[in-house]
């Protein structure tokens, strides 16, 4: 590992700097003369005799102690300093010594400090037998065991710290080795527990279907949901809004979508698992929900939300690069009316399903599947009506959906209206009339149902733009587009459509006597959603 070779290598550094230290604070190698007998001349480099007068003048010492081979009378020649040292030996005795230092290196020795450990001091000079005269004295004592300052101290001190780095390298090594062996046990355990919740095989559609016959009704169990979202791989972002981000998953291979929340949008996730959990929520043209878990990193919280993966996108997004038929027209329109109409529905029996409103319809919360349909999401800031009185009689809604109540609009009046407790608000360029100048009836169950059906009105006039009639097509627009800017106000949306009461243009195109019927009949419908 990188971090041990670092520590290996400066543990070197400092045993190296540690011996230099100790040869450099001992001088003996430079107290030497230069070996030039008084009178003899030096040799040029090139084998020529030089003069004596001609030749750099050296200094001559008294040497004692330190005289080399060939001083006489106890004196050398050095082209340095002259010194003197005294010093304590082994046994405490005191030794004075002096001689010729070397000129490379003098001044360096000259100055260096007087030593403690072991006590000794030198003093210098430069001029002839100047070291004669010369009186070092020693440093004081201290009260410090002179083991700290030998050889043997030294060798225990190196012994100690090579000893200490390699128990915590090993220590290090043996945490992280049973810290991996003890995550690969746990993870092994879990993916046994993870096997007795799921076994080895069943696909998403397997678990859900068994959900739908065997259980209650409201979704997957909690482990089995749990066990999913730990099991979710992240691939790739594929959006991001004002709750949060959009990534695409995959779990065993399958596709699915995984919406991530930010922590302060945790009422809108709460709810939206709620509505999805409701019992005989699963419909073909609702978002399929799979599972939802709240996964703590220690940091931050992530709030997951796992559904159904539709690679088109949002009808918002289909509808922009995409021209339709008359038939892909009328099976958009339907598919979306019956997902609505199945929200709105409210089913009785011993799990029955309480009706619920959108509040927030538009064509980014609508998605394109694969066949042609669409589905309905975002249920963030749906409404639910709990009603307490006893059932009446059912009517149909749509073929592809179940039945629902028959009761007229005062049944709301006496019965529960569930709205959630977060900050979100709806789009304000699909908001109802009724929504923008604050006359809806909020313990009306009936009005939220009508303000989705305004905002449905809307994605008609969207879809009918992009659709082929007489050879004409129109580019894509939001409704609204030529009276409001881009990101309309409440104030700018209230003026159009409840001062002004004005609503998107219907086409000319729609009324011509070449179109087809369903087109003018979908105008028809537009018409009297947008003017109730």
């Amino acid at each position: 590992m990188t971090w041990i070779r670092v520590c290996v290598t400066m543990f070197g550094a400092y045993v190296f700097l540690v011996l230099h230290a100790r040869a450099g604070q001992n001088p003996d190698h430079m107290l030497l003369g230069t070996g030039v007998k008084p009178g003899e001349s030096k040799r040029a480099q090139g084998g020529s005799t030089v003069s004596p007068e001609d030749a750099p003048r050296f200094l001559s010492c008294y040497c004692s102690g330190h005289c080399p081979e060939d001083a006489i009378n106890n004196t050398c020649e050095t082209n340095g300093q002259c010194f003197a040292i005294i010093e304590e030996d082994e046994h405490g005795e005191t030794l004075l010594t002096s001689g010729c230092m070397k000129y490379e290196g003098s001044d360096f020795q000259c100055k260096d400090s007087p030593r403690v450990t072991p006590r000794r001091t030198i003093d210098c000079c430069q001029t002839d037998f100047c070291n004669r005269d010369l009186q070092p004295t020693l440093p004081p004592p201290t009260e410090k065991d002179p083991l700290f300052g030998s050889a043997h101290w030294l060798a225990f001190l190196i012994s100690v710290t090579v000893c200490s780095i390699a128990l915590i390298v090993i220590t290090v090594i043996c945490y992280y080795r049973y810290k991996w062996q003890t995550e690969r046990r746990r993870y092994n355990r879990e993916m046994e527990q993870d096997e007795a919740f799921i076994p080895v095989g069943e696909s998403l559609k397997d678990l859900i279907d068994h959900s739908q016959s065997s259980g209650s009704g409201s979704g997957l169990p909690l482990l089995v949901q749990r066990t999913i979202a730990k099991q979710i791989q992240m691939v790739r972002q594929i959006g991001k809004g004002r709750y949060g981000e959009v990534w695409l998953g995959r779990w065993r291979g399958e596709k699915v979508a995984v919406k991530v929340f930010f922590s302060r949008e945790e009422a809108s996730w709460f709810r939206e698992t709620e509505i999805y959990q409701t019992v005989l929520m699963r419909h073909e043209n609702i978002l399929g929900f799979i599972a939802a878990d709240i996964k703590g990193t220690g940091t931050f919280t992530q709030l997951f939300l796992i559904t159904d993966y539709h690679e088109n996108g949002s009808l918002y997004d289909y509808l922009k690069f995409t021209t339709l038929d008359t038939k892909s027209l009328l099976k958009l329109a339907y598919s979306a009316a019956c997902g609505l109409c199945h929200l709105h529905t409210e089913i009785y029996g011993t799990q029955g399903k309480p009706a619920i409103a959108h509040r927030d319809l538009k064509s980014k919360n609508i998605l394109m599947k694969k066949n042609g349909t669409c589905c309905i999401a975002d249920l963030g800031l749906a409404v639910k009506f709990n009603r307490y009185a006893s059932p009446r009689e059912h009517s149909q809604c749509c073929p592809s959906s179940p039945q629902k109540s028959g009761g007229d609009d005062q049944l709301s009046d006496t019965n529960e209206v569930d709205i959630p407790l977060n900050t979100r608000v709806g789009t304000q360029r699909y908001m109802a009339p009724e929504v923008l100048d604050e006359s809806l009836n909020k313990n009306h169950f009936q009005a939220y149902i009508m303000a989705d059906i305004y905002s449905y009105g809307l994605v008609i006039w969207e879809m009918a733009r992009r659709c082929v009639t007489g050879g004409i097509l129109e580019e894509y627009q939001l409704p609204y587009h030529d009276m409001v800017p881009c990101d309309p106000s409440y104030e700018e949306m209230r003026e159009v459509v409840c001062v002004k009461c004005v609503r998107p243009a219907v086409s000319n195109r729609w009324n011509s006597d070449e179109d087809p019927v369903i087109v003018y009949q979908l105008a028809g419908v537009y018409c009297e959603l947008g003017h109730p």
